[in-house]
């Protein structure tokens, strides 16, 4: 992975962080993400994974998990502050054994196809 830059399978990483992080506020508070929330969010999956994102590449993922989150929370299971409490393991890392993170992480591999390059 690029110091400079996020490879594809890295931005799907982050930004399926970023969109359950997103579901989790909102179960929690009510509220999606504040702007400081989503750049500690990010920096805590940065230092996790040893990666250093660009800012844009950080902003653009940002606004893409609020769109994503928005979309998924349809889906009344991950309403649960609970249930998606238990989709990160120790450190705020995400459990990718769980069906639900995989899925969540396809969406976001799938979005990011199109929209990474036509914003």
């Amino acid at each position: 992975m690029s110091t400079n830059s996020l490879d594809e399978e890295a931005r799907a990483e982050l930004l399926c962080h970023l969109v359950v992080a997103q579901l989790l506020a909102r179960a929690k508070t009510e509220e999606w993400l504040r702007t400081d929330h989503l750049v500690e969010s990010t920096r805590i999956w940065a230092h996790a994974n040893g990666a250093t994102p660009r800012w844009t590449e950080s902003v653009r993922l940002s606004q893409l998990s609020v769109h994503l989150a928005s979309s998924i929370w349809a889906i009344e299971l991950l309403r649960d502050a609970g249930e998606l409490a238990q989709l990160f393991t120790n450190g705020w890392r995400l459990d990718y054994r769980s069906p639900i993170v995989r899925g969540i992480h396809d969406v976001c591999a799938a979005r990011l196809e199109t929209w990474w390059y036509e914003s």
